[in-house]
């Protein structure tokens, strides 16, 4: 067995995660104030069928990662290739655009009370927040899926991988 620093294995476990790709969503909440909030993520996947539910892992340190554990809803949007400037906006790879500016980047919806939804995205998944697991830099979320909301596209999903939005080939 090859004994490496703690710097080397996370920098060797970041590029090696660097091939899996993963769908690019944007998780939405909202704050204490019940002022919007939301990032980009790829860490989501479904977790159980029966009932519905789905795990997203967000960065404690963002807005919506401080916000979240007093919540009780959140949302999963799956973005659709064509929402590449959504996924960039939750990123916060636009010079300038912070906090709710970010809205400004899609068509969304007030629809559920605290989660806003993406119209035009692939599929919304509304959740109930039902479990917060604290793992080092980041929460898992575990939410307990009370609607979905799926739209048919032209285009395939939006993907993420080797630290660049790539389109799907698949539709």
């Amino acid at each position: 067995m090859i004994h490496r620093r703690s710097e080397e294995r996370s920098e060797d476990f970041r590029s090696g995660m660097r091939h899996l790709a993963g769908g690019v969503c944007v998780v939405t909440g909202s704050d204490e104030s019940g002022e919007p909030c939301g990032l980009t993520a790829t860490a989501v996947c479904s977790l159980t069928v029966d009932p519905p539910a789905l795990v997203a892992c967000v960065n404690k340190n963002t807005r919506l990662g401080g916000a979240i554990q007093k919540a009780s809803v959140f949302a999963v949007n799956v973005l659709s290739a064509r929402q590449r400037p959504v996924a960039e906006a939750f990123a916060g790879l636009i010079s300038g655009v912070r906090g709710e500016a970010r809205f400004s980047y899609g068509n969304w919806r007030e629809e559920c009370p605290g989660a806003p939804l993406l119209a035009d995205c692939l599929a919304s998944f509304v959740c109930k927040l039902d479990e917060v697991v604290d793992r080092s830099t980041h929460l898992l979320l575990i939410g307990l899926v009370t609607d979905v909301r799926v739209t048919s596209h032209e285009s395939g999903p939006l993907l993420y991988v080797d630290r660049q939005f790539v389109q799907s080939t698949h539709r």
